[in-house]
């Protein structure tokens, strides 16, 4: 099969599912030029009326595309950093989340906000989060998270064709990676987390980018510790099933997330383990997530993030 880049396989994505509905279309901050190379050439293929560049206003790209999508369109909103969603909290949080629940769900909704999340790059606070825990905690908003070229790609064409606001978010430290993309016409489905690696001995969730980091981990650590590597690929709606299931045969857990630990996915998932499985567990759930700290650029950054060796040494900390 052939390989794709991970911004090749949501360009890709992008442009298939414009091909197929003319109702599809983008707003958003310099996705003509194509700031990340998600976006680029599609202007050329599809024109200014379908990939719309808009001025720097994130409430206007999300309003645009919360106002379209109940007239039957399928906009994606382009904000580039997910830490832009703060600008525009009540067009997301307020209206796109909340709109179809307190319509008696007479209307759809079908939006996509994308945006791309993550450090590692030392670009400063702004523009190098993961919020996650302000989507999981507005119900009516689900959330992709792909780790790879193939969820990529699969994973926004099913976001398009939802009838729901999706967010999804894409990692700047991923956007490079390669990896097997078919060019047929396929969705990954929402709610259906993959085992990464199997293993008997520890449970490894891992978010985004941090499923390389805990694969790479698992392959050190493998000739003294077996670890079960699981992507769940979208956070809302949560495969909590595949997660039980390896938990049950490994007893151990571990969650690793990029965002900061108090209030965030690793602290929900570890708590949903704890009441629904805590007879199985043989070691208490630990986290490896960034310190409850704002993030500073330049080379304090690594001080706050979660780091490789610490995904190995809470892991060796379970197994014992």
């Amino acid at each position: 099969m052939r390989e794709l880049m991970y911004l090749q396989a949501i360009n890709e994505a992008l442009a298939q599912e414009m091909r197929r509905d003319e109702k599809v279309f983008m707003i958003g901050e310099g996705i003509q030029t194509g700031t990340f190379g998600t976006t680029n050439g599609l202007v050329d293929e599809f024109g200014p009326d379908r990939i719309m560049d808009a001025p720097l206003s994130e409430t206007a790209i999300a309003g645009v595309a919360v106002g379209a999508s109940l007239m039957g369109y399928r906009p994606v909103a382009d904000l580039m950093f997910a830490d832009f969603m703060y600008v525009c909290a009540d067009e997301i949080f307020l209206k796109a989340a909340q709109w179809r629940l307190i319509q008696g769900g007479t209307q759809k909704l079908p939006c996509v906000f994308m945006a791309n999340i993550g450090g590692y790059r030392q670009l400063g606070n702004e523009h190098s989060q993961c919020p996650f825990p302000l989507v999981l905690h507005s119900p009516g908003l689900k959330l992709a998270v792909p780790s790879n070229p193939y969820d990529a790609k699969g994973l926004l064409k099913a976001a398009i064709r939802d009838n729901n606001p999706v967010v999804y978010f894409f990692h700047k430290g991923l956007l490079g990676l390669k990896g097997p993309v078919p060019e047929d016409d396929y969705i990954v489905p929402f709610g259906q987390a993959e085992v990464k690696r199997e293993g008997t001995d520890v449970t490894v969730v891992a978010t985004s980018f941090m499923v390389f980091w805990a694969m790479a981990a698992a392959e050190v650590l493998k000739d003294r510790i077996s670890i079960e590597v699981i992507d769940p690929r979208t956070l809302e709606p949560l495969d909590t099933e595949t997660i039980f299931n390896s938990v049950r045969k490994t007893g151990r857990l571990v969650i690793v997330d990029e965002d900061k630990a108090r209030c965030g996915f690793a602290g929900e998932l570890g708590m949903q383990v704890m009441e629904n499985l805590f007879d199985y567990l043989d070691a208490p759930v630990k986290r490896v997530c960034a310190a409850n700290y704002p993030l500073p650029g330049g080379a304090m950054e690594k001080y706050v993030l979660p780091q490789p060796e610490q995904i190995m040494a809470a892991i060796e900390e379970v197994a014992r």
